[in-house]
């Protein structure tokens, strides 16, 4: 299985080949066998690569048609995997909090419009997160791909695009602060929450959970580091 670093690397070779202009914006990408051969690499490490695109939004996968090259992705997506290696603490601070209004903003917007088939895949990624509570690299995919959904769901691309290209710069925080079972547990139970609040289509309840589950959440990724923690 490649490590982040190497997962890092090879997205970045996907984005340069995906901004060259030899794949137009919408079009579906060629299967990953052609483009391991491409870039000379093997096939798991662009699997992985493309499953950390999809959580950035620089693609999407279809199931049953294919991975295909997003039109609306932001031009600053490309250097969003090295700066989430790079910035510093007091942004990082600042990153979090600003996050944490978005999220909330998205569920607000998600729960007038949520469908039962929205329910059904965040069902889905509950399934994966409690299946994963002691692989913290899948529970934190699963978690991440929950919210990427809600912010779908919001139907408002600025705020899908901001909230993509903020939860990017802050996964190496992220992956630090959900790393025992036992912060894997809470977390889950607050997506539960949320979850439910969608069901019942009630906006102040969708609100509550999301803005509760962001101060917990805000304070495990403060903990992440000790850089964060004296801020």
């Amino acid at each position: 299985m490649p490590t982040g670093t190497a997962v890092s690397a090879v997205a970045k070779r996907l984005l340069e080949l995906f901004t060259s202009g030899v794949i137009p914006a919408g079009a579906r990408l060629p299967p990953e066998r052609e483009l391991a051969a491409t870039l000379g690499i093997g096939r798991s490490a662009v699997r992985e690569a493309l499953a950390a695109l999809e959580i950035l939004g620089v693609v999407d996968v279809r199931p049953g048609s294919g991975t295909y090259l997003r039109g609306t992705a932001s031009e600053l997506l490309p250097e969003t995997l090295s700066w989430g290696l790079m910035i510093g603490a007091p942004r990082t601070q600042e990153l979090i909090a600003v996050r944490a209004d978005l999220e909330v903003m998205a569920a607000r917007l998600a729960a007038t419009r949520v469908t039962d088939l929205d329910l059904a895949q965040l069902a889905r990624y509950l399934d994966s997160m409690q299946a994963n509570l002691h692989i913290p690299t899948r529970f934190i995919e699963a978690d991440l791909k929950f919210h990427l959904h809600i912010a779908r769901m919001a139907d408002n691309l600025v705020l899908l695009d901001l909230l993509q290209s903020i939860r990017a710069l802050l996964r190496v925080w992220v992956e630090r602060g959900l790393r025992q079972a036992e912060e894997a547990e809470h977390a889950l139970r607050e997506h539960t929450l949320i979850y439910e609040a969608l069901a019942k289509r009630d906006v102040a309840a969708v609100e509550t959970a999301m803005h509760e589950h962001m101060t917990t959440a805000s304070a495990r990724l403060g903990q992440a580091s000790p850089e964060l923690a004296e801020e």
